[in-house]
């Protein structure tokens, strides 16, 4: 092999290119397991962000079961979930473009069972014994400022009935589950202004024709988040709880009363963004597969429900979702460092993992990959917060002698959520061209406990800004990175933790805004029911706090942003409408800040068309680089860039 060539961090020749990133990548989600066959998600971005069904037969066959132009992608929440469920080859799915319940057995064509009306469905569970799907249902037809939202039952007979509501008169629903003997629903319900990882209520109901007989909250409150309500096989009903700070495994007891069923300081939990999520499963009623998180990290193990003997299951995955079983196997989304994302079957009685679908088939030599090195690092208020570098890694490069790399900080979404180490090729792509990356769980993450997610309350603006600050300083002051190029971005609550660093602090000499908040006052007002008392944790009840809103929001301080930004928006975006990405570069270009707007029409809360996800990434790139004034290895189409 030659010797590398010397080059500029930034100019690096990368084979990680944004073709061969959306050429090659699907989304995979929502595994479910039906006879022999195995079900799943895939969104593909070449099909302009399409969600299709895809089935795998026992023979290994995978066949489409939604064809073009139907899109399996719910609305409800906005953020949708749950979008399929399936019995005997018989699929029932939300279409996008409706919101109308279909189903589909076969080859056949997808026939609707739901009227044409302004209602979206989600999260379904069958009825088998009176024929029926019982799902969340959110109506818009009722011309309120907020939709309604209930748990409804649907015939499967396909006769167009809008079905009967079972359960209503809180604002949120969620995880209605029906006992294998059909006689009772569990499900999950919260209230304003709560989120449901701040707290929500366990109801079980007592089922018949006409709906529900009785029922009763069994666990949960104001603040006890419950996560994935499930029967076993033999009628115990088991749930995710955090009472203790950490989201655990417990059951109701044949008295009633709740019994804890593996007691760890470990994550068995995740936050409630989107519906259909699993982190456990039943092989039997004597065997639980699950997966679990230590500090930031997935994990994988068996728990025996009748001894509460834990088991841990050897795997190199370090992020682990969608868990679902049936006798002898388990079936879930798993990645690690250097896997992408795959649906994996696990054979539970010689330990071995099956690959059933890969999110890309890309074969990346390891010269070119970045492997991840979790840090802590200190920071306000003499805590710890966490995150993954990544340092520049090209096996054909290397930085002229003296040259540290720019460092990217990178500050998730949610901002209830958490970076894991999946393999992202995103990340791999900056890292490929010399560029370092610190990938922050900055304070109110998950993944590490009920009280460190509870450290962003009434900090939101402050908390995670601090610790992605601080996780920069911290890699400058080991002489990891260049102190003078510090880069920060992020997407949606992680644009708005971007812009309030880059607003309020000088640390960072610029940075990108992926459908970010701008101004927490306009969140507050526009946004969608889910999130619209999202902020009142975060920041206070509005606009009871509002000088807290004017305050934390960026846009009221233009005068304090002195380095060049760019942003990206979807213009069908509901829950960070346009005008908040708008607003913020009309400011800078009248400042004359440099400042670049690419916005997406025909995109929404993230961006799902393999074009614009491209363009993205180039584009950032690109800006990037005109501002630190190094040249591309490859051509990129131009950003116009206003007052550079």
């Amino acid at each position: 092999m030659s010797d590398p060539y010397i080059a500029p961090c930034g100019s690096w020749k990368s084979p990680i290119t944004s073709d061969l990133i959306v050429a090659g990548s699907i989304g995979l989600s929502q595994p479910l397991i039906d006879g022999a066959d195995v079900y799943w998600v895939e969104m593909r971005p070449t099909e302009g962000g399409r969600s299709v069904i895809v089935k795998r037969t026992a023979a290994g066959a995978m066949i489409d079961v939604n064809p073009s132009p139907f899109n399996a992608r719910t609305r409800v929440h906005e953020y949708g979930g749950g979008d399929y469920a399936v019995h005997d080859g018989a699929v029932y799915f939300s279409n996008f473009s409706d919101q109308r319940l279909y189903k589909v057995i076969g080859g056949e064509l997808p026939q609707a069972i739901t009227p044409a009306a302004d209602i979206r469905y989600a999260d379904a569970d069958i009825d088998h014994a009176r024929g029926r799907l019982i799902c969340v249902r959110e109506d818009h037809t009722s011309g309120r400022c907020e939709p309604a939202n209930t748990l409804a039952s649907i015939s499967l007979a396909g006769d167009g009935t809008p079905g009967f509501v079972l359960a209503a008169g809180n604002d949120f629903y969620s995880s209605p589950r029906v006992s294998p003997d059909g006689s009772k629903l569990a499900w999950l319900t919260w209230n304003h202004p709560n989120m449901p990882w701040d707290g929500c209520e366990l109801w079980v109901g007592t089922l018949d024709e006409n709906g529900l007989a009785s029922s009763k909250r069994v666990a949960g409150g104001i603040d006890e988040s419950i996560f994935r309500p499930e029967w076993s096989p033999d009628g115990v009903l088991y749930f995710v709880s955090d009472r203790s700070g950490w989201w655990n495994l417990y059951r109701i007891g044949a008295a009633g009363a709740v019994e804890s069923l593996c007691e760890m300081e470990a994550e068995f939990g995740m936050p409630q963004w989107g519906f259909g999520m699993s982190t456990y499963a039943f092989e039997s009623a004597d065997r639980v597969v699950c997966s679990y998180i230590v500090q930031g990290t997935s994990h994988l193990g068996l728990i025996d429900t009748r001894t509460k003997k834990f088991e841990p299951i050897v795997t190199e995955y370090t992020d682990i979702r969608f868990v679902r079983a049936s006798r002898g196997q388990a079936v879930m989304r798993a990645a690690s460092s250097t896997e992408a994302a795959s649906i994996v079957k696990l054979n539970l009685e010689n330990r071995e993992f099956e690959i059933l679908r890969r999110s890309s088939t890309l074969a990346i030599d390891a010269g070119y990959l970045s492997k991840p090195q979790p840090v802590e690092f200190p920071t306000e208020d003499g805590l710890t917060a966490h995150g993954f570098f990544y340092a520049p890694q090209n096996r054909d490069y290397q930085s002229p002698q003296g040259e540290l790399p720019p460092l990217l900080v990178e500050s998730h979404g949610g901002p209830t959520a958490q970076t894991t180490t999946a393999m992202s090729l995103g990340i791999q792509y900056w890292t490929s061209r010399g560029i370092a990356v610190l990938d922050v769980n900055y304070g109110g993450s998950t993944g590490f406990g009920r009280a460190y997610r509870e450290r962003l309350n009434d900090n939101w603006g402050i908390v995670d800004v601090d610790d992605c600050v601080n996780g920069a300083r911290y890699l400058v002051e080991r002489g990891e990175v260049d102190g003078q190029r510090l880069l920060i971005t992020g997407g949606s609550a992680g644009g708005y933790t971007t812009l309030c660093a880059l607003t309020f602090r000088s640390v960072f000499s610029t940075g990108a805004s992926h459908y970010g908040v701008s101004d927490a006052e306009a969140l507050a007002k526009e946004t969608h029911k889910f999130e619209s008392r999202y902020l009142d944790r975060l920041m206070g009840p509005y606009p009871e706090k509002r000088e807290i809103y004017v305050a934390r929001s960026p846009i009221n301080f233009a005068d304090r942003l002195s380095c060049p930004v760019i942003f990206f928006q979807g213009l069908e975006d509901k829950v960070v409408p346009p005008n908040q990405a708008e607003t913020m570069v009309n400011a800078l270009r009248s400042k004359g800040i440099a400042v670049a707007y690419l916005p997406f029409a025909g995109e929404q809360h993230g961006f799902r068309q393999a074009k614009n996800i491209k363009r993205a990434l180039d584009s950032e790139l690109y800006f990037y680089s005109r501002v630190f004034g190094f040249e591309l290895a490859d051509e990129v189409e131009p950003v116009q860039i206003d007052n550079l």
